[in-house]
């Protein structure tokens, strides 16, 4: 693969021209970061002692044998050699994809979807067929993503938590998913990077614990609010994909940062408190958006999220890259139009997570009042 060939990031390039040039970033992805002395504060006696003598040499390429452990707990049936860590969910994307494709290769893609989730396929030289949510209700048409399997068909790629919708599929979907992929020999690799902040019901088991030919992604960045320690994983229990992704590693980070992997073991071991505030912040802010769409339902439309931290409305008239310009420009608050994710130009997405929400919205309500839609 030639990575010039690739095309922009749509999603990043528009971050990194605007994220850290508002007042409001009123569409991150992520969840309010942690500092480090509230992290250190949750750390047991073993990480604290891991982190007061730390060296800053090269570690371990598969991960920290203990972070992995911890890992793996996420994941029933798994144990430490089924996890491979990365710099980021990013990272594991990339890597995983270019261990499964080739050039003329098939992936099926559920879409609208982070850009990397299909983008990198095409990059690799495989056929790549997006599979649309229902915007009546964010739910997925199974038999559309099975119907889309053909011999040449390598992977299924899935995202729940969705984003940037905040759909969650039935667990009997997810297993109809699993069972069609290993009858037809196709991984299927799961994006998880939201799980364990559903609100309308419990998580969906983790794919990798459901069958051996899945691959469950997850990362630091999202539901744990630790984005700035660049640290994700894949698991699995197919050994000869995870020996690919490790070769294909040697060529990019070729290990994690070691203050990265002691930090993230200790939130590992400090998961549900850091859960239980996150769901905290998403549950207040979740309460504060459905009431301001509830005042301007002859504005916008919403589909209200079922997990994670984001959700999708959509302008009943207008276009929303027009509606996000003006809103930085006049508000300094921030906004990612769906152009962002190559879907219709109706739709913007809001995160949930961040604990300034409450002015960015109020913001947002002045310039709807001031400028109507």
């Amino acid at each position: 693969m030639n990575l010039s060939s690739l095309p922009p990031f749509a999603l990043e390039r528009y971050f990194a021209r605007w994220e850290f040039a508002v007042d409001y970033n009123l569409c991150a992805s992520d969840l309010e970061p942690l500092s480090l002395r509230e992290l250190l504060a949750l750390c047991d006696d073993d990480v604290r002692g891991r982190w007061d003598s730390l060296t800053l040499g090269y570690t371990e390429s598969l991960g920290l044998p203990a972070l992995r452990e911890a890992i793996a707990a996420l994941y029933p049936g798994l144990d430490a050699d089924d996890i491979v860590t990365f710099a980021g969910a990013e990272e594991g994307i990339f890597l995983t994809l270019h261990a499964l494709l080739g050039s003329g290769d098939h992936a099926v893609v559920v879409w609208p979807a982070y850009q990397a989730l299909y983008e990198v396929a095409r990059g690799i030289g495989a056929e790549v067929t997006l599979i649309p949510l229902d915007p009546a209700d964010w739910s997925l048409d199974v038999d559309a993503v099975i119907a889309a399997i053909r011999p040449n068909t390598r992977v299924v790629v899935i995202n729940f938590p969705h984003n940037p919708t905040g759909a969650l599929i039935p667990e009997a979907d997810l297993r109809r998913l699993v069972r069609a992929s290993e009858q037809r020999g196709v991984t299927l690799l799961s994006d998880e990077v939201y799980r364990l902040l559903e609100i309308a019901r419990g998580p969906l088991p983790p794919a990798a614990a459901l069958a051996a030919n899945a691959v469950s992604l997850g990362v630091l960045s999202k539901a744990y609010g630790l984005a700035g320690l660049r640290l994700g994983w894949i698991a699995t229990r197919d050994a000869a994909l995870r020996a690919r992704v490790v070769q294909l590693r040697d060529y990019t980070t070729i290990c994690n940062a070691a203050p990265s992997e002691i930090l993230a073991l200790g939130a590992m071991r400090a998961a549900e408190a850091i859960l239980e505030r996150n769901r905290a912040i998403i549950g207040t802010n979740l309460d504060l958006v459905t009431n301001f769409f509830a005042r301007h339902g002859e504005l916008f439309a919403w589909v209200p999220p079922a997990a994670g931290s984001v959700c999708f409305p959509r302008l009943l008239r207008g276009d929303a890259s027009t509606f996000a310009d003006a809103l930085v420009r006049d508000e300094g608050v921030l906004v990612m139009p769906a152009s962002q994710f190559e879907y219709s130009p109706s739709y913007f997405r809001i995160g949930l997570g961040r604990r300034d929400l409450p002015e960015g919205l109020d913001r947002m309500e002045t310039f709807v009042q001031r400028q109507p839609v």
